[in-house]
């Protein structure tokens, strides 16, 4: 190990090297910007991270021949770059990714982390987020990690020591912050549509955003709920003070909150700070359906850009447009059906921007992320609608039913011109 500046630090990268860059609220900003610093003397450094919070300054234009940046989960900070070429998205469930690193598929140079400060022992956090960063820990040539006070050490798989660490640069930043304000009334409607659905003792995976934090603040009158999700905010805290959230049910993890990232308000990192209600674990872990699948009544509330009247969900692109990607979406989702008593969710706003997410065939160019097969559930703001066991007539109808009202004549209308030829077919 060896306490260094950045500028330091980053000599060590080289023209055509493979960088991994620490993911969502722990992106290691002050390593980033002096890489970047670097510009003028490389070329062709290829970037890979998750999801990431915060200015990305390597996809700025005038850095298109110096860094090309590889998503594995399109955020707002690159989704520009990407689009324009100066950047390329990798779709792969978020439980495999870390195979890529450690078979060598993506052979790694360099991995940018941020931690915390060390303890006693030697022993550092990887903080908010674990995912497949302790993959590029293990598969990269050289580490560099920024100590950081402001990173919450929190357990599990998240603790490495400093021997795995070759150059440590000191340098306290706050970490990004995120919030989704007040839920709209829609949200409201659709978190206690899904609200319903989760029974006592169940256990929780909720996505990012608007929509899982409106459930979350309908579960107040639930008991014994757990969570074993690949991410979580702040949503959560109050459940946890009000003894709603226990995970006294969960086979695996049993009393734990289990997750591979976080991402929040500072109200949410000191939450999770040397907290051992919280494990944060490597996501092949968290997102293995093997393991979701034993615990109890899994409910996976996950979200799409739009769904088609047979139940396909596009949650990654809008058209050939890649907006985020897929995720861990598939993971859940399979692992809740398989639970006894799970419920795999999608959850979404019936229109955006005045155009109906529930559409007759999904835009030209659009992935299907999640298919028809493994759709259960699906809700807005209008209601609920079940497709398990339903044929394509039937899906048809219930997803008509909860499409917004000024969007249903027109869906109706299209489903009757796809389906005419089957007999008795009323829309």
């Amino acid at each position: 190990m060896l306490i260094t500046t950045a500028q330091k630090a980053l000599e060590t990268v080289k023209s055509g090297d493979k960088i991994f860059i620490h993911s969502v609220s722990a992106v290691p900003h002050h390593l980033v910007n002096a890489l970047v610093a670097r510009a003028d003397s490389l070329k062709g450094i290829e970037i890979y991270h998750l999801h990431t919070e915060g200015d990305a300054p390597y996809t700025n234009p005038e850095y298109a021949e110096v860094f090309h940046t590889n998503a594995f989960f399109i955020a707002k900070n690159t989704r520009k770059a990407i689009a324009e070429g100066r950047g390329s998205y990798i779709p792969v469930f978020l439980s495999e990714i870390p195979k890529l690193f450690t078979q060598n598929i993506i052979k790694l140079n360099i991995a940018l982390i941020s931690v915390s400060t060390p303890d006693k022992s030697g022993f550092c956090s990887l903080g908010t987020s674990v995912d497949a960063t302790l993959a590029a820990i293990d598969s990269a040539d050289v580490v560099i990690a920024q100590i950081n006070k402001f990173v919450p050490r929190t357990l599990g798989d998240a603790q490495i020591h400093t021997s795995r660490i070759n150059y440590f640069v000191p340098f306290d930043e706050p970490l990004h912050e995120v919030s989704w304000g007040e839920p709209t009334d829609e949200h409201k409607k659709i978190g206690s549509h899904v609200a319903s659905l989760v029974e006592d003792g169940a256990t929780l995976q909720m996505g990012i955003g608007s929509i899982p934090n409106a459930v979350l603040a309908a579960l107040n009158n639930h008991k014994d709920l757990g969570i074993h999700t690949e991410m979580f905010s702040d949503g959560i805290i109050p459940l946890v003070e009000k003894g709603i959230i226990t995970g006294k049910y969960k086979k695996r993890n049993r009393g734990k909150i289990v997750s591979t990232f976080l991402c929040g308000s500072r109200k949410l990192y000191d939450f999770v700070d040397d907290n051992p209600l919280v494990t944060m674990m490597r996501v092949d872990y968290v997102n293995d359906t093997s393991i979701i699948r034993q615990n109890p009544k899994v409910t996976a509330i996950n979200s799409a850009i739009e769904i088609d009247i047979t139940g396909q969900v596009c949650a990654d692109s809008i058209g050939y447009n890649m907006y985020s990607g897929v995720g861990g979406q598939m993971d859940f989702i399979r692992g809740a059906a398989l639970s006894e008593g799970g419920k795999p969710i999608i959850a979404l706003n019936a229109t955006s921007k005045g155009l109906s997410k529930i559409v007759s065939h999904l835009k030209e160019g659009a992935g299907v992320v999640t298919t028809r097969a493994n759709v259960h559930y699906v809700v807005t703001e209008f209601g609920i609608a079940y497709l398990f066991g339903k044929n394509l007539v039937e899906r048809a109808k219930e997803l008509i039913k909860i499409a917004h009202p000024d969007h249903q004549e027109a869906l109706a209308k299209s489903a009757y011109e796809r389906f005419k030829h089957h007999s008795s077919v009323e829309f």
